[in-house]
């Protein structure tokens, strides 16, 4: 009986892993190798390894007594006597194992993965876009069953139906009945000795198509949305798979974003800033009045609401907050350096040597 890899190693985790870093790793290569969802000719052991190491290091007991003794009489197959693998898979992700009472008789297409780039404003208003997907069909000629015309799946030899074999093991645990899935049918309880010609028994065609994508407004950069039921079809008339888009925004020039709020600078002129004005701004919504109140500072922050980003499946949206900063005037013309050196008098606020400068604590 062939041992498993180091428990650690399988998962990808250190010896001092946390409890919740394990379950973390298990559940990200769980869905990645589960038979009814990779393509990977390793995936049944890898599974059966990766669910073993989650068994016995996410038990406090069990991941001493491994830590302690190592893995003498560990092997991927015995990890059946710990309990269904289905229900630890539907416990996780929603019910894709095999049923109880019986093998599954198809296997569910594994899932696609696409990316997505969408503008700035299509992230915060939703777009429809097409998404091109190399996939699988049905086949036309075996309608999914692969078998060849005129022929039929039949009863599989090895484990007559049952989809799985046993086999009596000892462990560190004590002897235990380790079931592993049939070699020859896969799992499925049939074997199809005819295969068709067309699909070479595996009932499903490589197809490409285009996918129809709604993004919902207010998504952000890296984003994942799930299409349930859009991925390859399984083999034999299987369920598909789903689609799984990850969502790249593109930065906007003016806009930054935060949260379901918006940010923008504005740079203000200073003799706006002192005797106030009423500005007309661009925003994502097209062209908005701004206020600006007379003795604005620099770093001042106006606030112009509903102008942010819409929360996904809520109503509302957030802000636009924009920062004021004061822009002051490079060098004067003759006119204008009399005009300020006029207001500067007016107001008491000397320029020469002995004029005095006020100090003050930071924010």
């Amino acid at each position: 009986m062939a041992q498993t890899r180091d428990l650690y190693e399988v998962l990808g985790v250190g010896r001092d892993a946390t409890p919740e870093e394990i379950k973390k790793a298990y559940r990200r290569l769980a869905r990645e190798y589960h038979p009814d969802v990779s393509d990977d000719p390793e995936a049944d052991h890898k599974f059966k390894e990766i669910n073993l190491a989650y068994e016995t290091l996410s038990d406090p007991e069990k991941r001493r007594r491994y830590d302690l003794f190592g893995g003498e009489g560990f092997s991927p197959d015995m990890f059946s006597f710990m309990g269904d693998i289905g229900d630890i898979f539907e416990a996780f992700f929603g019910g894709r194992g095999s049923p109880r009472g019986g093998p599954s008789r198809t296997r569910r297409g594994s899932d696609l993965r696409a990316g997505l780039e969408l503008s700035f404003e299509e992230a915060v208003f939703g777009a429809t876009r097409q998404v091109p997907l190399d996939t699988a069909a049905p086949c036309a000629d075996c309608g999914g069953t692969g078998a060849a015309e005129g022929t039929a799946a039949t009863t599989c030899r090895r484990c007559r139906g049952a989809g799985q074999v046993s086999d009596v093991r000892r462990s560190i645990f004590g002897t235990v009945m380790a079931n592993r899935v049939c070699e020859v049918c896969g799992g499925t309880g049939e074997e199809v000795l005819s295969p068709c010609p067309t699909c070479r028994g595996e009932g499903r065609v490589a197809e490409r198509r285009t996918v129809t994508v709604e993004v919902p407004a207010g998504v952000a950069d890296g984003v994942e949305l799930r299409l349930e039921g859009v991925g390859r079809v399984g083999r034999r008339g299987g369920p598909p798979g789903d689609l799984y888009i990850s969502l790249r925004v593109a930065p906007h020039a003016v806009f930054e974003r935060s949260g379901q709020n918006l940010v923008a600078i504005l740079e203000l002129p200073a003799t706006q800033a002192m005797l106030g004005a009423e500005l007309q701004i661009e925003t994502l919504d097209g062209p908005e009045r701004l206020k600006i109140p007379a003795g604005t500072r620099s770093g001042t922050v106006l606030r112009l609401k509903g102008r942010g980003v819409p929360e996904i499946g809520r109503r509302g949206r957030g802000d636009l907050f924009v920062q004021v900063d004061v822009a002051v005037p490079g060098p004067l013309g003759k006119r204008e350096r009399r005009l300020v050196e006029e207001l500067a008098e007016l107001r008491g606020e000397r320029t020469d040597g002995d004029a005095p400068g006020r100090l003050r604590r930071p924010g």
